[in-house]
């Protein structure tokens, strides 16, 4: 049977590989049911094994959610691996950051965004939460269809055919006592009644597989009066509400000085965190800070964090005051949510000398594939990251006889996955049932790839 049969795409489908994780365990000889995207049940049923199709030597998981990516950095990649300055840091970085933000095009954004979903969905990400601040033409002035970037990048995920949540970011200045900065000017919606009125229309306009959420980008781009209307329009539409936290030393001070409270400090003050909020980094708080976010999610970044010098999430911390914690490929300049995953893990092994810190009553594998699965899901607010009935059915397969994988069985499974999974492993992917990836391949890869090549020469 040639590949273009192997998933007939109908209202109603099953699919039986070797093994199907149902949340705790992974089983045999076990059918999943889905209808018009939907899980329906697991059946052991002989008439529904024999119906669906049979995926030897694989077995399937949910697809994993990659709650936090800025798609256009993804032209960066490999460009900024020189010392830059005396001291490199993430503030230098910036400044090749906003030299890309400033000369991709409408055009180029779209084959950036296919390139960076392209290749998420090659490793096995289902949904993306898209950090999007990138709205404006050179100059800061805004195009006729003042939606016009989102758009590209919500057309680029459906033509992956990823599930998407675009968190529309609010930016409005340099900082605290900081002049303008001319790199940042596509990024300034300087009116808070502007910013929502443009979410409004994007939200009336949206692909299948996309929803909206919003993003006021920092305490340091977004004045406190703007960020209360930001956060009281999420609230009154129960949007979610994602936020760069204390990613950096530099914005604790900042805050301190206007404020006098740290970043997290002044959220809880406000009434900002809750279950709709995510805090996107939140490495640089105090034990009380992390109790603060026990009701809310954090967004951890590990691999985009240590490239950047950013420093450590305390995620023993925060797992012990009840946070949540997902993972996102923030810069993109590796696109690997499972190696994230460990990292979170590892980063807390370099420094505390032991091993398996994060192991609560449950064991460590199960927690860090939640977060990289359910929990990313509940941080967009999407009803995914969990193989179960009633629930999309957005999952991929992996390949038991990859080399990373070899030699496990139903009881190590899972811990081979987190620990050691490669992206050679990832031979099928579907959202809502349908497939996107198969046998390890987009069908539209060869074109993504060379159009995004077109525009790397053309930037660089």
């Amino acid at each position: 049977m040639g590949i273009a049969n192997l998933f007939p795409v109908t209202p109603a489908s099953g699919f039986l590989p070797d093994l199907i994780y149902t949340g705790e365990k992974f089983e045999s000889n076990l059918a999943l049911c889905t209808e018009h995207g939907i899980i329906t049940r697991f059946s052991r049923d002989p008439a529904d094994l024999a119906r669906a199709t049979r995926l030897p030597h694989q077995a399937i998981v949910p697809g994993f959610v990659n709650v936090h990516s800025h798609a256009f950095q993804r032209v960066i990649r490999g460009r900024t691996e020189t010392r830059t300055s005396d001291r490199d840091t993430f503030w230098t970085w910036r400044v090749s950051m906003y030299h890309a933000a400033n000369r991709v095009s409408p055009e180029a954004m779209f084959h950036v965004a296919r390139m960076a979903f392209c290749e998420m969905a090659l490793s096995g990400i289902t949904t993306v939460g898209e950090f999007h601040y990138v709205h404006h033409a050179e100059g800061g002035r805004p195009y006729p269809d003042r939606n016009l970037l989102a758009k590209q990048i919500l057309k680029a995920a459906e033509d992956i055919g990823i599930r998407i949540a675009l968190l529309r970011t609010a930016y409005v200045r340099a900082g605290w006592n900081k002049a303008p900065d001319p790199g940042q000017s596509r990024f300034i919606t300087p009116r808070a009644g502007d910013f929502i009125a443009d979410t409004e229309t994007l939200r009336a306009a949206l692909p299948p597989r996309a929803t909206v959420g919003v993003a006021p980008h920092s305490v340091r781009a977004v004045p406190l009066d703007y960020l209360r209307q930001v956060a009281a329009y999420a609230q009154s539409h129960h949007l979610p509400l994602h936020m760069h936290v204390s990613e950096q030393p530099a914005e604790v001070e900042a805050a301190l000085g206007e404020y006098g409270l740290r970043p997290v400090e002044l959220l809880h003050r406000e009434g900002i965190l809750d279950e709709r909020f995510t805090a996107i980094h939140a490495i640089h708080i105090t034990p009380q800070e992390a109790g603060y976010l026990g009701g809310s999610t954090v967004c951890a970044c590990p691999t985009s964090e240590r490239n950047l010098g950013d420093g450590a999430v305390p995620a023993d911390l925060l797992y012990n005051a009840g946070a949540q914690i997902c993972f996102g490929s923030d810069s993109n300049v590796q696109i690997d949510i499972l190696e994230d995953a460990r990292l979170l893990e590892y980063d807390l092994r370099m420094n505390q000398l032991q091993r398996v810190i994060l192991s609560p009553s449950d064991d460590l594998s199960k927690r860090l594939f939640r977060s990289a699965t359910a929990s990313g899901a509940a941080s967009l607010a999407l009803n995914t990251g969990i193989l179960a009935p009633g629930r999309r059915a957005d999952f991929i397969s992996v390949d038991l006889h990859d080399p990373s994988l070899a030699g496990a069985d139903a009881g190590s499974l899972l811990d081979h996955l987190v620990f050691s999974l490669e992206r050679t492993a990832i031979r099928n992917v579907w959202v809502d049932a349908e497939p996107i990836i198969r046998d390890g391949r987009h069908r539209l890869q060869d074109e993504i790839v060379q159009q995004f090549t077109a525009v790397q020469r053309s930037l660089w």
